[in-house]
């Protein structure tokens, strides 16, 4: 097993290790939860939009946010993550979180190309030619998008995206309970 294999297979159970870390050295309060809980609202609904137009597997998603950005999840989480260290209220947290993220991320995103690369060939390379792979471009796409598509909530269901809602919910939960046993 490759690194990149390691990573993108274990990433959600080294999140567990490293959420229960970040919880520990956090020190929330009510003013840094209400401003990470919006910074990570963005970020949701990011997620929410982008996993409305992904077909995994079926097709390559060249549409929507996926015309900006060939990541539009990955970008939508890491304004997730940015709002969790915000809610946090902790360097430290945030530090531990963010770099998590920069490193396993940026593994999980050279994987999933190489997958991309060998299942949809040259389709792939041109997408990948025209659009960025992480940051959005800010300006519209120069070529017509090769695939038709819009958004679906039905998509957005198969896709299971309000799992990372309710993980941002509970951890939001979970900071307002150490506040209050912090102040208790």
């Amino acid at each position: 097993m490759t690194p990149l294999d390691f990573f993108a297979r274990q990433r959600v159970r080294i999140g567990y290790i490293l959420a229960v870390v970040v919880l520990y050295f956090s020190r929330p309060a009510p003013r840094p939860i209400l401003i990470g809980a919006c910074v990570g609202l963005v970020g949701l609904a990011i997620r929410a939009y982008a996993a409305g137009y992904l077909h995994k597997q079926a097709v390559l998603t060249t549409t929507g946010p996926y015309a900006r950005t060939r990541n539009p999840l990955y970008f939508g989480s890491s304004i997730l993550a940015l709002g969790a260290a915000v809610a946090m209220n902790s360097w430290l947290s945030a530090v531990l979180l963010l770099l998590y993220f920069a490193l396993v991320y940026t593994l999980v995103m050279r994987r999933e190309e190489i997958e991309l690369r060998g299942h949809h060939g040259p389709a792939f390379d041109a997408y990948a030619n025209s659009v960025p792979l992480f940051f959005p471009r800010l300006t519209s796409p120069k070529q017509p998008a090769a695939t038709p598509g819009s958004f679906s909530w039905s998509q957005y269901r198969k896709n299971h995206e309000y799992q990372a809602a309710l993980g941002f919910l509970l951890l939001l939960i979970a900071l307002v309970v150490i506040w209050r046993l912090h102040v208790a």
